[in-house]
This record gives C-alpha cells, structure tokens and sequence, in this order.
C-alpha cells in the first residue's frame, strides 16, 4: 500500500524510476492469466464508427419489422381477420374413371373425357361418360352421375348405370373414388389440398359386338324403317358355337350421353312421348308375333314324334275348311298364303305353305296333328317361350298359347283346332323376342346345343352355358335343306349369294283385327355346310302392302359384310 502510494507520488512529480527488475521479468515470475478468457490482454475501446453502423442497423430492422406489422395489422387487418374466421378444412371426393367398354377389336365404345364443372363446392374435375353413336344405345346403356343437393353436398357419389352394359357390369366398370382434405375461404378458393385417398380406375370390359358390323346393320333398318313406314326394327347376329353376339340393333334409339347428363329437356321428353317406344330394346324386351318363322321347330317336333314321313306331301289348294263350332251348318276357312300344290316337308318349309303345317299341327281329314301340348313342348325344347338368360337387363320371355293361357286371356274359353292350327303357324297369341329366335335357330344351326348367348369377350364354360337337345341329327338335317331350298328356290331367294351359301326362314305376321299391319322376319345361318353364325332380323309393323322387308335388310348386310368384313365367310 505504502509502495502504492510512493508511486503515484513520484508519477505526480515526474520522478518515475523503472527497476529493472520490474523490466526483465522472468517466465517464472508472470502472474497466472487466463488467456482463453482474454486475462493478460490489453484492452481496446470500441470505435464510435462501428457502433453508429451498428445502430443504423437495428434502427433499419425495427422500421420494417414496424411497417410489416402495420401492414398486416392495420391496412390488411380485417381481410386476415375474416380470412382466419372463415378457412375450413373440408373433405372432398376424387372422383375415379369408369372403366371403357371395347367392341372385340379393342374400338372403344363408351369412354371418359374430363370436364371441368363449377360445382358449387368447388372448382373440381370430373369424368362425362362418351359413347360411340349412333346404333349402340341399348346395348351400352348410360349412367347418370354423381349427385349434390342445395348445399353442396353430395347425395350420390358414383357414378351409376342405369341400361344395358352400363348397369349390368356396373360393379365391375365402376371405380373406387379416392378423398383429399382441402382449405377453403368463404370465396370457395382453395389455399391448400393434401391427398388421404388415392382413387382407383374401374375395370375395362371388352365385349362380342363388332362395331363396323353394328353400325352398318343400324343403318340399314333406319333407313328401311324411314322409307317403309316400319315403326321399327331389330337385328341379332350370334356366333352358335359359344354363344357371342356379334351384333344387337334395337331401332329407334335414344343418345346415352343426352340421358346421362340430363339436361336436354326436350329431347328426353320427345323420347318419352315418341310411340315408337324408344327406350325398349327390342332384341330382348320386345314381343312380336313370330309367323312362319317358327315352322321348322314344329318340323322337327312332328319328325320326333313320327306324326308325318319327310317324304309325305300334302296339297295346298290354297286353304283348309273344317266345320264351325259355332254354327253347324257352317264351315270356318283356314288360308294359305298362296295355292302350293302337293308339298314334302323340305318343300313346304321352303315355300311356307300354311296347310302343310295346319295338318301336322293340329290335324286334319287322315293326317294326325302334334296338338297343342306338343307344340308348347317342342318350342319351349328350343328356348322359345323363355328368356335367353342373355347378359343385359330387363330380358323377357316370349309366350306360346296353349288351353290355359286361353282361359286367363279370353274369359274362360276353352282350346279349339283353329287355335291349334294358327298357334303352329306363328300367330294368334304367339309372341317371341329377336334374341330368343337367334338362340333357338343357333340350335337348329349347330344340332341342338342351346347356348346362353353373351356380350363380353372372354372364355366360356360350355358345359355350364348350354343345354342339349337330345333328338336325332337326321331331323336337323331334312329342316336344314328346307331352309336351303327356301334359299335357293323358296321365300328366301334374295339370300342366294354367291359368296356364302344361306340357309333361311322368313316369316310375315299379320297384326290388328284390321291385319293391315305385318312384323317382317327373317331367320337364318350360315355358312350353310358349316355353320357359325345364326342371324335374327325384324322390321316392325309396316304396312301389310310392303314387300320389302327384313329379307331386303339382311341382303344388304351380307353384301356389305362380303366387302368389309370377309372373315366371317
């Protein structure tokens, strides 16, 4: 302390003495400093410069930090409020690709495209179902679509089909729709969306049909049902041996995607009012009185059960007389068509002669008939009188007459022989659809496989989709060459084509108490020698002054078919 003092004196009166050993200290004499804590060092004060910069600095920072927040509080306050208050977070649908439908060629058929709707969630993006028109409607169908109600909300959330492929392979064609979480402003505009659910595409189908085949046959009823006064027609190509349909018209038609979306007013009420039926599929669901088409089933009945020898003729003078039950001394005439002369079996199915099969169906003088149980029988033994079982909705039976039915539908009356003999020609209460007269042809065709016929391409297990019919193949051969000869010399000679040899029935069915309006058929397959293909085609009440009809319509697609389509001879 003392030494302390004596310094400052001698600093004060500038007598300062440095000993020297407080100049040459020794390593050993240094005082213990920390140096990583800066202890030992000289110090240095910080330059006004540096903390100026630094001030500015800060000073900067605060000014934006302040006008951001201003910014944001102030001038942008309200929005961020009302924006903070009114972003939800809302679950939303992804809605997945109904799977296409293809012909056999892999040509799509029914499709999707995307269409942006405003919805009134929000902006999203969809599938609208397409198809491929005109001449495939009822064999597509439609859907309809996804469905909101007033707020929004969604009621139905698949799409849906309503008809044909579209309804009966709905399961399969329909997909998995997926879900995000999205955030949304009181405007409906999105801010953020984040996937929970990713959607899954439906399955594909690929179906029989030839679409260069179905477009062609399409036009040609059109076109016959315009010119001709028909109200309509219909068409079925089948493969006999597995059961695939080639082609299936049903006119006139509606637009599947006019029905899906709905909003055509006018035009869905102009279907609903048209009397043509447009909605019915006439291949499946429509029943029409069948004619002579279904002669050559009674053939072979009247064969089986030995009622007539193939050989025997019988003469048509142009009608039968058999005495009235209503009035003794009369006598009620069943006509032929036209005066045939003495027919075999082969003949008169080629030239149709209503006496021949009035006697073996019902009987008459010393020819003993089938009656009408075995008439019933053997068509039913053929599919006629029942659903095909075909893959598309809303498939009806047909109806053959018999006792009973005559009971439920005429007041009690009982059968007489002229019900007998207008039942074996195709008519009175006779009634059939286009596909179930395919199949039962398919099995005349192909000797008695009654096959299931089908829509979609894939392998068949026979052994499940086909019933046998158990009768000789020497019937089946003696109703072939009556449909040959009906070719080459019969009702059917404007099938005599020299590309492929035909093998045919026609049919003409009188309709009304009036009879002034006739169904057109025409039932046949080929090649005659090897048969594929059995073909069904109807044109629907025309005037009964027409001769053109569905034998004029099936030349035509055999002629285009010939040129377009030359595998299928």
């Amino acid at each position: 302390m003392i030494i302390k003092m004596q310094r400052r004196r001698e600093i004060k009166n500038n007598t300062f003495f440095v000993e020297p050993d407080e100049i040459f200290l020794d390593s050993q004499n240094l005082q213990n400093f920390n140096r990583q804590q800066f202890e030992g060092r000289i110090e240095k004060p910080i330059i006004k410069k540096t903390i100026f910069l630094i001030g500015v600095f800060f000073l900067l920072f605060l000014g934006i930090f302040f006008t951001r927040l201003e910014y944001l509080q102030i001038q942008k306050g309200k929005a961020y409020l009302d924006r903070s208050q009114s972003n939800i977070l809302e679950k939303q649908i992804i809605f997945s690709d109904r799977g296409i439908i293809y012909d056999r060629n892999k040509v799509e058929l029914a499709w999707n495209k995307k269409e942006s709707e405003n919805l009134t969630s929000t902006t999203a993006e969809k599938s609208i179902r397409a198809y491929l028109s005109p001449g495939f409607s009822h064999v597509l169908g439609y859907v309809s679509y996804p469905m909101q109600d007033k707020s929004g909300n969604y009621w139905q959330t698949d799409f849906v089909g309503k008809d044909g492929l579209e309804k009966q392979y709905d399961s399969l064609l329909r997909g998995k729709n997926g879900s995000k979480i999205v955030e949304i402003d009181a405007y409906r505009t999105i801010h953020s969306e984040n996937i929970i659910n990713i959607p899954v595409r439906g399955n594909d189908l690929i179906t029989t049909i030839d679409s260069r085949i179905q477009k062609e046959l399409y036009t040609l009823i059109k076109n016959l049902s315009q010119k001709n006064f028909f109200s309509g027609g219909a068409g079925v190509l089948m493969d006999i041996k597995n059961g695939e349909i080639l082609t299936s018209v049903s006119f006139p038609e509606y637009n599947s995607e006019i029905l899906s979306l709905g909003k055509d007013v006018k035009n869905i009420e102009n279907y609903l009012n048209d009397d043509r039926k447009v909605f019915l599929d006439r291949t499946i669901s429509g029943l029409y009185t069948p004619g002579s088409i279904v002669k050559p089933f009674f053939a072979i009945a009247a064969l089986a059960e030995k009622i007539i020898d193939p050989y025997k003729k019988i003469l048509s003078t142009g009608s039968i007389s058999i005495p009235n039950p209503y009035f003794s001394d009369k006598e009620t005439i069943f006509k032929d068509w036209k005066v045939h002369g003495w027919v075999d079996m082969r003949e008169a199915i080629a030239v149709s002669s209503d006496v021949y099969f009035y006697e073996i169906g019902g009987g008459f003088e010393e020819q003993k008939g089938l009656g009408i149980e075995n008439i019933e029988k053997y068509a039913k033994l053929f599919g006629i009188g029942e659903a095909t079982g075909i893959d598309l909705p809303d498939e009806k039976g047909g109806v053959i007459p018999s006792p009973l039915w005559k009971i439920k539908n005429f007041n009690g009356e009982i059968w007489r022989v002229g019900d007998t003999y207008n039942t074996v020609i195709g008519q009175y209460g006779f009634q059939v659809t286009p596909m179930e007269m395919t199949r039962a042809v398919s099995a005349l065709a192909n000797y008695g496989m009654l096959i299931t016929p089908h829509y979609i391409l894939e392998d068949i297990n026979l052994e499940k989709n086909f019933s046998k019919i158990d009768l000789k193949k020497e019937y089946f051969d003696i109703v072939h060459e009556g449909m040959r000869q009906s070719v080459s010399m019969g009702t059917s000679m404007l099938l005599n084509v020299p590309y492929v040899e035909i093998a045919a029935k026609t049919g003409t069915a009188q309709l009304g108490i009036q009879k002034n309006k006739v169904n057109s058929w025409v039932v046949g397959f080929f090649p005659y020698e090897n048969p594929k293909y059995a073909f069904t085609i109807m044109m629907e009440a025309g005037p009964s002054t027409n001769t053109t009809g569905a034998l004029f319509v099936m030349r035509q697609l055999l002629d285009w078919m010939f040129i377009n389509t030359p595998e299928y001879f």
